[in-house]
This record gives structure tokens, sequence and C-alpha cells, in this order.
């Protein structure tokens, strides 16, 4: 099987794509911890949940022990339309950078959405529909979730009601377009519609706005209209169960070809592609099958990786969401209105977080100049325009790769590249015009931010 010849993409055959998502909480030792009910400190339980979200989805997040979920069949025949998606040998790549290391990418980029939201976005949409509802809120930062969901909603049916990161909002006017298109009403946040949004504008004048913010504006309206549920495109156990589509179609696509990752990176902003490429991977470390390496690359604008605390802190900024124990820089923290994208999230999925605190995965960030620098980088070589997101990803993989040049170490590394950057244009020309800048937060600023960390030592845990 290692002899066949490996071709640029590698594609898996209808009847190769997996029937079922893996659920990597079953095969960790550490679980991550429980979300908690705000008020209370006690445990959020799957009917609690149901009151926000949609009651199978409520189940899917609460549940560690079940390894393996099957997709329904409706879900399948969409997936039908854009998977399974290509892995792809990275030939120009390597050969530019004059490396021994073989070098692979997930390419997440081939339907409408531009990026691997559509995988979580039809799943979540369809449990909506199968309860009756009429639709859903959520919030999106660069807007590709936002796109991705409206894609899944006009799908299906269902009235869909996005808080678009007022920054992204005003950078990305297309994508806003898109999800317009399909049907989608879209809202700056913060916003005066909802009173959290009013708070928030209140306590931050003109501010550009956060994930958080948004997150908040969609809870509130999605608790207090009949018939809607709030849906949400990363961070939380259920998104990362849908996203894991990603790592099982990848390591099939390996495997057919007798390959093995050394090392497997991706962009983390709350978590949801890297989340789902390594998880099967990860699955075989844990298990002691087999043993990789995992690096989560996220904005030096953003770290909470890097530089967060590892607590329970409340989900948005409006802290109404429940409390959930993740690596955060504090619901109050609002990151700098650069071009991250998507990556501008306080916390990180409490999955990775854990995996992170166990020793089990590696967290590296890098300054935004860098990272366009390797997205203009990989465009002239590989033909394909990548996202900001997924360029923090690219930018790792490179120095992984420069590394082996200098070393001489023939390794092979997978990364995903999770979308497109045709709608991130004004990014790229900040960028060629010399206008971009890098902002890193000073340890004060994240020290004041995570001052308002909730005091857990008020509850009985």
């Amino acid at each position: 099987m290692a002899n066949k010849e490996i071709p640029y993409k590698i594609y898996l055959e209808e009847s190769e794509m997996p029937k079922a998502w893996y659920n990597l909480r079953a095969d960790m030792k550490n679980k991550p911890a429980p979300l908690l009910n705000p008020a209370t400190g006690k445990l959020m339980s799957a009917e609690e949940l149901s009151d926000v979200f949609c009651a199978e989805l409520a189940k899917q997040e609460v549940d560690e022990d079940t390894a393996y979920f099957p997709i329904p069949e409706e879900i399948l025949s969409f997936y039908k339309m854009y998977r399974p998606a290509p892995l792809v040998r990275a030939y120009c790549l390597e050969e530019k950078l004059k490396t021994p290391a073989k070098i692979y990418y997930k390419f997440e980029g081939n339907n409408t959405s531009g990026s691997h939201k559509l995988n979580s976005a039809i799943a979540q949409a369809y449990y909506a529909k199968k309860q009756g509802l009429t639709g859903v809120t959520t919030e999106t930062g660069a807007g590709q979730w936002g796109t991705a969901l409206s894609m899944a909603c006009a799908y299906l049916g269902l009235d869909c009601k996005v808080y678009m990161v007022k920054v992204s909002y005003e950078q990305k006017p297309f994508r806003r377009e898109v999800m317009r298109t399909y049907g989608a009403s879209v809202t700056p946040s913060p916003s005066m519609e909802t009173e959290v949004g009013r708070r928030i504008l209140e306590k931050h004048p003109g501010t550009g706005g956060s994930l958080g913010c948004a997150i908040s504006e969609a809870v509130e309206v999605a608790t207090n209209t009949p018939g809607y549920r709030y849906v949400l495109g990363s961070v939380l156990n259920q998104v990362m169960l849908h996203q894991s589509i990603i790592g099982l179609e990848a390591k099939a696509a390996m495997d057919k070809y007798g390959i093995k990752p050394d090392v497997i990176i991706g962009c983390a902003g709350g978590g949801s592609n890297l989340g789902g490429l390594i998880a099967p991977f990860m699955g075989e470390k844990l298990r002691g099958e087999a043993d990789y390496r995992f690096i989560a690359v996220e904005p030096a604008s953003c770290p909470s990786l890097t530089r967060g605390a590892f607590a329970y802190d409340y989900c948005d900024t409006g802290m109404v969401c429940p409390l959930a124990k993740m690596y955060t820089l504090g619901s109050n923290y609002i990151p700098a209105p650069n071009h991250a994208g998507g990556l501008r999230y306080h916390g990180m999925s409490p999955i990775l977080s854990q995996l992170r605190a166990d020793g089990l995965l590696e967290a590296i960030s890098v300054p935004q100049t860098e990272v366009f620098a390797a997205a203009e980088y990989f465009a002239r070589a590989e033909g394909t325009l990548p996202a900001p997101e997924s360029s923090h990803a690219i930018k790792a993989a490179m120095d992984e790769a420069i590394r082996c040049r200098e070393t001489g170490e023939e390794k092979t590394i997978l990364f995903g590249l999770t979308g497109t950057g045709y709608f991130d244009m004004y990014a790229y020309e900040k960028f060629h015009d010399g206008k971009m800048t890098d902002y890193i937060p000073s340890d004060e600023e994240i020290q004041k931010a995570l001052s308002y960390l909730p005091d857990m030592s008020k509850y009985d845990l």
C-alpha cells in the first residue's frame, strides 16, 4: 500500500465517506469539565440546555461516552454535494521551500460557503427542522459560519437571523451579502436591537464588537422568540463532533496510500476545524495505537491558548450563557479589529483546552503580517487563495517544513486549509499596501480582562 503512487489530490470514493461522526471525548481519560449554570453553579443537564439548543444537539453536547454517532441519511445526502473533500499534496510548496518534508492539506473550501463550517451548519439546521422549529439565531465573526448556516437554513426552509461582529460586517460586505442572498437577516453586533447589545454599547461605545458580544445577542433573541433556538459554529462539543468528518476523511485518505503524518496543524479560534481535523488521530494517540504531534495556531492578538487562563468563564460577553472551563482571556476581552477573521473568540473549546492542559496539544501564536506573508507565498506556490484563518496554519506548516530543510528531517506534515480567501480581499489589500499592523495585547490588558472571571468559590462544586 505504501508503494502506491500518490496523486496530487487524493479523493475518497463516495462509498468510502464516513457514515458516523467520532466523539473524541469517549477516548479522553480526563474528560472536559461540564458546562455549569451561572446562576447556581450546578451542572447543566441536556434538559436545561434544550431551552437554548435543539433537544438532540443538547444530548450530543453532554454525551461523553458514545464514541460514534451515525450521520442521518438526510445529512449524508447533503454532504454528497461537496464531500468527500480532497486531501492535497503540496508538491509545489515543497519544491519552493526546498524541504525534504512532505506537506499535505485537507481542503475544506470546495463549497459555496467557502469553508468547513457547512459540515456542522447542515447538521444543526437539520435537527432544528426535525424538532419542528421555525428558525434559528447565531453569531458570526468573519462570516463563514453565518454564510454556511444561511445556506443550510435555505435548503431546509428555516428562518435564519445572524449577528455579525461589527468590524467584520464592515470589512467583509460580500460575505454579508451571500448570507442575505440565502435569505438570512444580518445585524452588526453589538446592536441596539437587544438589551445586552445596548448594555455592551454603553460600556464600550464605538466598539467593533467580538464573538462574545454577538453570541449574547443571538442567545437573547433565540430565548425570547417562540419556535427559535440558538446554534453555534464553534467551541461546543456538538460542533467538534460534526467537524470530525474532516479528520475521518483525512485519515481514510492517508490510510488508503499508507501515509502517516508526524505533525498535524490547525488554526484555532474557537476550535472547530482544529478539533475536527485532529479527532481520529488524537483518538489513536489516546488509545496508545499511534503517536502524533499536534499544533494549534492562534493569532497573537487573541492568544487564549498561549496566554489565557485555564478556568471557568462565561461563553459570552453579556454573561448570560453557561460557564465553560476553557483557556480564556476573559469574556470581557474584546480583540483588536484586525484581520484574523473568525479567530477572535475569547475562549477555546473545552475539549481542546483539556488536551492542552494535559500536554497533548501544543499551541503557538503568530502576528498577522507574518500570517499574510505566508498566505501570499502559499497562493503563489499552490494556486489557491487561502482565508486569513487558515493562513495561521499555513504559516506554522511552512515553519515546520523550513526546520526540516535545516535539519534534514523527512517529516510528513498535515494541516487544515479550512476555507478560501476570496471574500477577504480588503485584508489582502491592507497587507499589500503596507497598511497592516500587528497588535499584541500587553500583559496588563489580559490581566485586566481576566480579573472579570467568575468567582467560583461562591459555588458548591
